[in-house]
């Protein structure tokens, strides 16, 4: 941390010998779109020396402005747009999941038995080994034993005899153990399940390994007391190396800001600290902490522009229900395939009505993981109670995390109420193949991903991934929101499709918006930042397929190139 605080000091100390007008970086000869409906179109764009945009115009416009002193660059004709903004993601777990067994291409129960059969051939005895990324409805096949599709723990504990297994669903929403992982978290046939959580079972009352919502905080808290995170690292550097893995990635893929879907006060001290340094995309964080730290701490936690606005954290994020594939989404009726459950609702309404509470206090938005029809209609109705106890002229821009499934006499509450529709495309083509299943054809049909129909409302819909559930790729969850297609021949209800440009202003302005930045970010104008990319194809006229080989070329957060792709 001293090194981290050394490195700020310094660069804050830093002199600037460049008036701020003055300018240093010139793209010309580019296929621009601004996001910026007075001005859509142009051909290029000038940075001045404070990292904002100092003018968009033509190329013999803007070679006009340059001096000797100024480095231009030809794009070539390329599509130059504003950077993405990842609308919700999880900014540390991303840079983690690269430091631990990737279970995303696991098309069968065994694949994962044997990697982590393989995994624990180097792990010494007695250190867990951790995984992220399997989908039983994305295998092949059932595996045999199971219950309720999901496998049973002897094949993996036989696998991994001397090593606690933790393995965390693709949702994010369960988690599975092993036998040792169970007996050091004391699981016996006797442990109840906590509130909104679940603990699967055999017929005969066994623990099957599965730990459904809230019964994952069983394990992790047994992990944790056993082997802290980052097993045994340093913790100032396994965070440093998580930031720098997570930085890397955004950029690379276009990324040049990251509103973060909730982390502790004190991974917020060092999100802050490392911003600029270790971190190259631009935070806005939600803090997410029990009630009465946030009552102590978000006071004086709250931060808007930090470093040149590296960083902002001015949102509490908490969660009302699990995921729909791990069963978890709180439905007003029963599972279609499970119909012994509505799923689960992991959070008391008393609890999240005194986190609005705080929010009100802190001015602070409030934002909610909501992703079952009944989740989200239990969390409009707590904003209407606190939006009417609390009359304000200006929208507070409270949010939905998810807005996954919604009962159509919900959808139009949200443009109504002036609450945020935080939605991510991807989930919907990576989450179709049981959707059906889970809902039923009728309700997957009215309410399922239904951003169309959302912004045809007048609601505000923003995109991004949730990382690292999804890829934080925004092209391939851009190509999902224009084509919800599965395969070349199935599209999942395509009449929610958004057009072109209704995708890219849920990537850039709407997500600026939903974070109160849009005078900042979002569009490419003077006086707002420079922030970025350089495409090899442009999204509003390439075809369809084209937009999945589109790459990245270039990457500028406040003028500076803080990516380029080998040629």
């Amino acid at each position: 941390m001293r090194n981290i605080l050394i490195g700020l000091i310094l660069s804050l100390a830093w002199p600037h010998f460049l008036a701020a007008d003055e300018p240093t970086l010139a793209i010309v000869n580019a296929n621009i779109v601004t996001m910026n409906s007075q001005q859509p179109q142009a051909q290029a764009i000038l940075v001045g020396a404070d990292g904002k945009i100092a003018a968009v115009g033509s190329s013999a416009d803007i070679k006009s402005k340059v001096d000797q002193k100024t480095k231009v660059i030809d794009a070539d004709g390329k599509f130059l747009m504003p950077g993405f903004i990842e609308g919700h993601g999880h900014f540390l777990r991303l840079g983690e999941s690269r430091m631990m067994l990737d279970l995303t291409q696991a098309t069968s129960w065994d694949d994962i038995v044997e990697q982590v059969r393989l995994a624990s051939e180097t792990t010494p005895p007695g250190k867990w080994i951790v995984g992220r990324g399997w989908h039983q409805s994305k295998w092949k096949e059932k595996p045999t034993p199971n219950v309720e599709g999901y496998p049973t723990h002897e094949t993996l504990s036989k696998a991994s005899p001397n090593n606690p297994v933790l393995l965390t669903h693709a949702s994010g929403h369960m988690d599975f153990a092993n036998a040792y992982a169970m007996r050091l978290a004391e699981i016996d046939d006797k442990t109840e399940n906590p509130k909104g959580g679940e603990i699967l079972r055999s017929a005969d009352k066994s623990a099957t390994g599965v730990f459904r919502e809230r019964a994952s905080g069983l394990i992790w808290t047994a992990k944790y007391r056993d082997q802290p995170r980052g097993g045994g690292e340093n913790q100032l550097d396994y965070l440093t190396r998580a930031a720098e893995l997570a930085s890397a990635e955004c950029v690379s893929k276009g990324i040049t800001s990251f509103q973060d879907a909730g982390s502790s006060f004190s991974e917020i001290e060092f999100l802050k600290l490392a911003v600029g340094l270790h971190i190259q995309p631009r935070l806005w964080v939600m803090a997410r902490d029990s009630n009465q730290q946030l009552l102590q701490k978000m006071g004086r936690t709250r931060v808007i522009g930090f470093r040149d606005h590296r960083f902002t954290c001015r949102a509490i994020k908490r969660s009302i229900d699990g995921a729909l594939g791990a069963h978890g989404a709180w439905l007003l009726a029963p599972y279609q395939d499970l119909p012994t459950s509505s799923g689960l609702n992991t959070r008391s309404m008393r609890s999240l009505e005194e986190a609005a509470v705080v929010a009100m206090k802190t001015d602070c938005q409030f934002c909610v993981h909501a992703i079952g029809d009944r989740a989200n209609r239990e969390v409009l109705d707590l904003f209407e109670r606190q939006f009417a106890a609390n009359p304000s002229d200006d929208s507070r821009r409270w949010r939905i995390e998810h807005a996954q499934h919604i009962d159509p006499a919900d959808i139009p509450r949200f443009a109504g109420l002036g609450v945020v529709a935080s939605m991510q495309a991807i989930h919907c083509t990576s989450d179709a193949i049981f959707v059906s299943k889970r809902l039923g054809e009728r309700r997957a049909k009215q309410g399922a991903y239904v951003w169309k129909s959302l912004w045809d409302s007048g609601a505000v819909v923003t995109n991004g991934t949730d990382t690292p559930v999804e890829d934080v790729d925004p092209l391939a969850s851009f190509y999902a929101t224009v084509t919800r297609r599965l395969t070349p021949d199935v599209t999942f209800y395509p009449e929610q499709c958004l057009s072109r440009q209704q995708a890219l202003e849920s990537y850039t302005i709407k997500n600026a918006y939903a974070a109160f930045e849009e005078d900042i970010k979002g569009s490419l104008e003077p006086g707002k930042l420079a922030d970025f990319v350089i495409l090899s194809n442009d999204l509003l006229t390439c075809t369809d397929e084209e937009i999945k080989t589109t790459q990245v070329l270039k990457t500028f957060i406040g003028g500076d190139l803080v990516f380029e792709k080998d040629n």
